[in-house]
């Protein structure tokens, strides 16, 4: 469960011209010798071709971005579910104050890495579990408690409850939604996708992993943004390694944690985002569908391990 998020559209970037026409030559260009003259007129061209190239992209998104249905309306909450007190709870429950992030890096010894693990794995295995929930007419406050139960049974916290004041024990963000979504009593519907955030607090670690989900019959545009996601994700963890810089990350998925957790959250539409009197949901603002996936990751010297991986 990240709390502050960045996001980026299914778009395709119009950068690729670059600044090739620029040289340090008083009156010749890197094309062929043309003169200062013709790489003026060289370049307007240019320009105009890659505007002509961003208009025809638009016009193919417009075409092809689905139709919004109707708009995500918050449903009821039950009430806060009970954690046995031999649980093992992190040091921010029972404030309503979200907790400050550590501006160190994570460096942890064999025997946390190993703790690490343990977290993380669990946390892979309830998020596999609750995607087996996801089918029309089912409630997400449904896959709450069935998240809830499931980590409780191992021994572990659910992270999300009491961060912050956050009700619930799992993140349920559909369609429009971007992030943090609460669980409640709307049923899924034919069509949705759904993005389940599992964060588990186990021996003194978290493993936070999630993934945008299929609801029944989706359309090929929206399991195209689910996939495009998915593959923002992956080439992230790609860059990963001892030494890499987090913006050389953050230019292949737009969105990088400052902890080992990456987590890309694409939208198809505006990139604007409007967040409901909860002050946790955040939706998009023009409506549009918002996917994201998320794993927590551990550097090595040899590049990156995926902990939160079944």
């Amino acid at each position: 469960m990240a709390i502050s998020s960045y996001y980026t559209p299914l778009k395709p970037s119009s950068s690729f011209l670059g600044d090739a026409l620029r040289t340090s030559s008083p009156s010749f260009s890197l094309v062929s010798g043309m003169p200062r003259k013709g790489m003026v007129v060289f370049a307007r061209r240019l320009k105009g071709l890659e505007e002509a190239m961003k208009m025809r992209r638009e016009r193919e998104f417009q075409a092809t971005k689905p139709k919004p249905g109707p708009p995500l309306r918050r449903g009821r909450v039950s009430p806060t579910l009970p954690v046995p007190d031999h649980i093992l709870r992190p040091p921010y429950v029972g404030s309503l104050e979200l907790p400050e992030l550590s501006k160190d890096y994570q460096i942890h010894d064999s025997e946390g890495i190993a703790r690490m693990r343990e977290a993380c794995k669990l946390a892979a295995r309830v998020l596999e579990y609750a995607g087996t929930l996801v089918r029309p007419s089912v409630t997400t406050d449904e896959i709450d408690k069935a998240v809830h139960q499931m980590i409780l049974d191992n021994g572990a916290y659910p992270s999300p409850l009491g961060y912050g004041g956050f009700p619930k024990s799992v993140c349920t963000s559909v369609n429009e939604c971007m992030c943090h979504g609460i669980p409640d009593s709307r049923q899924l519907q034919d069509g949705d996708i759904i993005n389940i955030d599992v964060t588990v607090y186990l021996n003194g670690y978290h493993g936070d992993t999630s993934k945008t989900y299929l609801c029944g019959n989706v359309n090929d545009t929206l399991k195209r943004l689910v996939k495009v996601t998915e593959d923002c994700l992956e080439k992230g963890i790609a860059l990963c390694k001892d030494g890499a810089s987090f913006n050389k990350i953050g230019k292949k998925i737009r969105r990088l944690s400052v902890t080992p957790v990456i987590e890309p959250i694409l939208t198809m539409g505006s990139v604007e985002c409007k967040t409901w009197g909860d002050n946790w949901t955040a939706v998009t603002a023009d409506g549009g569908p918002a996917a994201q996936f998320e794993h927590s990751i551990l550097i090595t010297k040899t590049g990156a391990e995926i902990l939160t991986k079944c």
